[in-house]
């Protein structure tokens, strides 16, 4: 029998060249699984269509970066806004309308350009109370060519030399007086309004001598900051404002401030307000000067922007103290005769009435 017998070591050529096939085949195997130590672009898999998965990542991937809010969403439309993350919360916002305008608002802040497109178009909604002031609609009443001056409005001011002027919403949602309005309260006050126009936020300041007739209306400026923010292309603008104090504010002055006692005044009856105040008037006192009297008047309820004069007050020479207080806490003060509160459309310069 013929018999073969391996020695240690030694390899058959024949096992060898199986053994080195099978070796390439696996080195091949390794390369093509895609081998981190070689960066030749070898694909295992092949197939024109590649996993659902793998499109869809890579889409919303590249796609996030550089979102453009559509422009028939109402806020951020005007806004032009680029949306940076592609997180499943922000990409439900910004699919609608309402929900991405507050949340470019919330987000953007002192960032947002407030470049905006079709910006004379904002869609009309309830205004948004902020602290301090508020967020919505801007919109105009006066004329951007003549620019005329305030005649007064329901602040009951009469015609006055005011350009920078402006009305105020009465309600946050119809009919629930919760705007700033307030029967009044806000006249005499001063706004700092900003809007998005498409040269970016434009700022304003005016003075409250009216309040709002639009039901989704935030603040209606007069000719001469409507012109100023809207240029000629007058319309609905998205904006936002705060209250601030007139004192150094340029086109918010009429005239010198002064207490005006209403006409049919009377050593029965007056009424007064506080024409071109520092800011909006939060309470007014009388004290006596050659007496202890002292009186907090309260605010006339139907005649807006007027503070009922005690009897008492009227029918006497005696001087008084007439104290008011802003919504800054600043005040001002006037020395006045009762009688002098009797006079009917009277008009008590401040600086003629100092404080002894």
């Amino acid at each position: 029998m013929n018999s073969r017998k391996f020695v240690s070591g030694f390899v058959p050529a024949a096992v060898l060249a199986s053994s080195l096939a099978y070796s390439l085949t696996l080195s091949m195997a390794l390369v093509a699984c895609g081998d981190s130590s070689d960066s030749s672009p070898y694909y295992v898999n092949e197939d024109p269509y590649p996993l659902s998965f793998e499109s869809s990542s890579s889409s919303e991937a590249s796609s996030s970066s550089a979102k453009v809010v559509p422009s028939s969403s109402s806020a951020d439309s005007s806004s032009g806004k680029v949306a940076g993350s592609s997180s499943s919360s922000e990409k439900s916002a910004l699919s609608s309308s309402s929900q991405s305008s507050s949340s470019a608002l919330s987000s953007a802040g002192s960032s947002d350009s407030g470049v905006c497109t079709n910006c004379d178009s904002f869609t009309a909604a309830d205004p948004v109370l902020v602290e301090n002031g508020g967020k919505g609609s801007v919109t105009t009443y006066g004329s951007i060519t003549a620019k005329e001056t305030s005649l007064g409005g329901a602040c009951n001011y009469g015609q006055t030399n005011i350009q920078y002027y402006a009305a105020i919403h009465v309600n946050v949602s119809p009919g629930d007086d919760k705007g700033p309005w307030d029967g009044g309260a806000a006249c005499g006050g001063c706004v700092h309004v900003k809007a998005k126009t498409p040269d970016g936020w434009k700022e304003v300041t005016v003075r409250i001598t009216d309040r709002c007739p639009d039901a989704n209306c935030g603040v209606d400026l007069g000719g001469a900051p409507a012109s100023d923010i809207m240029g000629i292309q007058v319309g609905r603008y998205y904006g936002e404002w705060e209250f601030v104090s007139c004192e150094g504010v340029e086109g918010v002055w009429g005239d010198s401030t002064s207490i005006w006692v209403k006409e049919g005044a009377s050593e029965y009856w007056s009424i007064i307000q506080v024409r071109n105040p520092k800011d909006m008037v939060k309470k007014i006192e009388i004290r006596g000067l050659d007496s202890d009297d002292a009186y907090m008047l309260e605010m006339v309820v139907g005649t807006e922007n007027f503070w009922t004069v005690p009897v008492a007050v009227l029918k006497t020479d005696n001087r008084y103290r007439v104290v008011v207080t802003y919504r800054t806490g600043t005040g001002d003060e006037w020395i006045i005769k009762g009688s002098e509160l009797a006079v009917p459309e009277a008009n008590l310069y401040l600086h003629e009435h100092r404080k002894e």
